[in-house]
């Protein structure tokens, strides 16, 4: 696929700084495709159709952006697509050195793929899946961190959660 991008991650849940990634990846891209990660080694809140569902709802208005979700490496999955970008989000410079080992493992397994790092918007630096599921778990809310349809779906696993 020519000028295709894969947007690779867990996306447990979307936050609004994935979000942002996936708006600046198609401005760029003629196709992004954000694959969510099937992780054996991590214990997910939500399904990967949950997950894919939660993405799709936040992109229908992005053309360019379609939804799907693979096992197993990201190198594989890759040239099983026949796409050679691959997009990383950049939050700070404590993300530079594990993202710098990922792509350097990531072109030793697929030697044709090449890594794109993306910086969101500065109100999104600190923002993380991890970050969002404590908060929520613990009763709280964060503003502007997730999109409503998202939200609700945290405010509803907790709740059935909650005593």
């Amino acid at each position: 696929m020519k000028n295709t991008a894969i947007y690779p991650g867990t996306f447990d849940p979307v936050t609004n700084g994935h979000l942002d990634i996936i708006k600046r990846a198609a401005r760029m891209f003629d196709t992004v495709i954000v694959a969510v990660l099937n992780n054996n080694a991590k214990t997910p809140l939500f399904s990967v159709a949950a997950r894919r569902a939660q993405i799709k709802a936040a992109v229908k208005d992005i053309a360019n952006v379609k939804v799907d979700s693979f096992d197993g490496l990201l190198a594989d999955y890759m040239k099983r697509k026949n796409v050679s970008v691959a997009i990383r989000g950049l939050r700070a410079v404590s993300d530079l050195e594990y993202e710098f080992q990922i792509a350097n493992t990531n072109r030793s397994l697929n030697p044709a793929m090449e890594t794109v790092f993306l910086m969101p918007s500065a109100k999104y630096t600190y923002l993380t899946s991890t970050i969002v599921r404590e908060v929520y778990c613990h009763g709280g809310r964060l503003k502007d961190s997730v999109p409503p349809h998202v939200e609700r779906g945290l405010i509803e696993f907790y709740k059935k959660r909650r005593p």
